[in-house]
């Protein structure tokens, strides 16, 4: 089950309380206070996992708690501090304050590591409490208790390139052919209730993430079909692949269809207007002389010029097509690291 959203609460271990305790030895009456400290709450951070990729450990477990601090001991011994929590999330996760609707952190790199909630601090025994008035102190401070959060965790997921397009456009099969996942493929709408991850390996060590992200319709922006739970998706790709069924089952208009689509990402983000986009005429195995693949190429709008033809069936295009991909997401990548390069 993909499950891209969860609501959680998160709670740091309390401060051990400090100890009241007198040194008592032989020969040594009036030892004096002895009490240590208590130990402090464990902290919750939240770090990355590249193993995971939906947010369901968190869909039947609600309540993260760190360990406690140890109370002091006597002899000055201090309680152990409470084991720290971490709680593993997939990259791209938003970790969210519900009460403020306030974006705490981004987990959108590897190896990434965020405390979340501070461990309470231990309390103080009745050692720290002595003064040259007051030299028997019968009292100690208790720990302080540990934060708390409640939560919302949104993911977001993190791809090289995106497929887009009409339900039955072929996106599952062209992520089939093109890496090792292996989706539901079937002849009816929305066969893809998800999105899907694969990795696109090319000769020489190369490689790229690909996301299938489920059929948009007209309206996926206020709801209609699954556009709206997974348009957020398409946000984190860096390229956007817009794939066009030549010959729709509904005897739709491709070159229309391609502007419906457009008009949804447009009225969802404008970021995913700006995204670069390649568009993919599919199923050039129906249209072997070519002509129903030249008339759309010639009736879309200039600025979607540059448009390929493939068969994710028969794998027609397909390596030529990988091969702009790659071409595209290093561009994208060297330009990334150039801005990085002139920020700092």
């Amino acid at each position: 089950m993909f499950i891209d959203e969860a609501q959680i609460r998160v709670k740091a271990g309390d401060g051990g309380p400090g100890c009241v305790s007198f040194r008592r030895e032989k020969y040594i009456p009036k030892g004096g206070p002895d009490g240590g400290d208590g130990g402090r709450g464990g902290h919750v951070y939240f770090v990355t996992d590249p193993s995971m990729d939906t947010l369901t450990d968190f869909a039947g477990h609600h309540d993260w708690v760190a360990r406690n601090g140890l109370p002091g001991e006597g002899s000055n011994c201090t309680g152990s501090d409470g084991q720290d929590l971490f709680i593993p999330v997939p990259l791209g996760t938003q970790i969210y304050d519900k009460e403020y609707d306030l974006l705490l952190k981004d987990m959108n790199q590897p190896d990434m590591q965020v405390m979340i909630c501070r461990g309470g601090r231990g309390g103080e025994g009745n050692k720290a409490f002595a003064t040259s008035v007051r030299q028997t102190p019968r009292f100690a401070s208790e720990g302080k208790p540990g934060q708390e959060r409640h939560l919302r965790l949104q993911l977001k997921l993190i791809a090289d390139v995106g497929l887009v397009g009409m339900p039955n456009a072929g996106k599952s099969t062209l992520i089939s052919r093109c890496s090792a996942a292996r989706p539901k493929i079937a002849n009816y709408p929305f066969t893809t209730l998800s999105p899907v991850l694969g990795i696109v390996e090319l000769s020489g060590f190369r490689r790229f993430v690909m996301a299938d992200i489920p059929g948009l319709i007209e309206g996926a922006h206020q709801g209609a079909g699954l556009g709206h739970d997974f348009l957020k998706h398409i946000e984190r790709t860096r390229i956007l692949v817009h794939l066009l069924d030549i010959m729709p089952s509904d005897d739709s208009d491709p070159v229309e269809n391609y502007k419906k689509i457009r008009r949804e990402l447009e009225l969802h983000s404008k970021v995913l207007i700006e995204k670069p986009e390649l568009i993919v005429l599919n199923k050039a195995d129906l249209d072997p002389e070519g002509i129903i693949c030249d008339d759309i190429i010639g009736r879309l709008p200039v600025e979607a010029s540059g448009a390929m033809v493939i068969s994710a069936v028969s794998g027609q295009g397909v390596d030529k097509l990988n091969e702009t991909l790659w071409n595209m997401v290093k561009g994208k990548t060297d330009e990334s690291d150039s801005d990085r390069d002139r920020q700092f």
